[in-house]
């Protein structure tokens, strides 16, 4: 038998959720308004937190959604084996997600909302994703931690300066291969210095 109350509950949550992400990207994640969010939706204030008890689980909600976007979105098949070209295309995946909606980029990636924490079931998600780029370069013999800090540091250092400075073009988007040839040429340089070290 279908819940049908459970099935309209889960759609306003969809609804409400996706209201708070279009009412973001026009005011701003802290300018999110539960007044305004509420009448946008056709509701009153306190019958928001029927769906949910504040602010912050909003921001959770939303949280949780732009991950499970991600995740689903990630470069597999495409993925070959060779080093090289597999960074590259986890590096243009990752950097034209960040670049397509801002606001999602600010509330994944950065810390905007003060006082605001991901759930622990919102970060397992994001967790999940980052654990199928470790697996990844572990498999092309980029293990060391330091390594993978380096690799998540370049994207999100190449999507603040695109999306900061040259929101509508592709200034830092065109930097990416030049980026990655560099990080694999550390790396691996690196790799063999610390195997001659050890005599190997």
């Amino acid at each position: 038998m279908r819940d049908r109350r459970a099935e309209r509950r889960q759609e306003t949550i969809e609804e409400i959720v996706a209201t708070a992400w279009r009412l973001a990207r026009a005011e701003g994640l802290a300018g999110l308004s539960l007044r305004e969010l509420a009448g946008e939706v056709g509701m009153r204030p306190q019958s928001l937190y029927t769906y949910f008890p504040n602010k912050h689980a909003i921001y959770d909600a939303m949280f949780a959604q732009g991950c499970r976007q991600f995740a689903e979105r990630q470069p597999r098949a495409e993925l070959t084996g060779d080093v090289r070209a597999d960074l590259r295309a986890i590096g243009h995946y990752f950097l034209a997600f960040c670049v397509e909606d801002p606001v999602r980029y600010q509330l994944l990636y950065q810390r905007t909302i003060p006082g605001f924490e991901p759930s622990a079931a919102s970060m397992a998600i994001a967790t999940e994703s980052l654990a199928v780029i470790t697996d990844h370069l572990a498999s092309l013999g980029i293990d060391d931690p330091r390594d993978l800090d380096l690799f998540t540091a370049i994207g999100t250092g190449l999507a603040d300066q695109q999306i900061s400075n040259d929101p509508d073009g592709d200034r830092w988007i065109r930097l990416i291969d030049d980026a990655i040839d560099m990080y694999v040429d550390h790396v691996t340089t690196r790799a063999r210095a610390g195997s001659a070290s050890r005599g190997g």
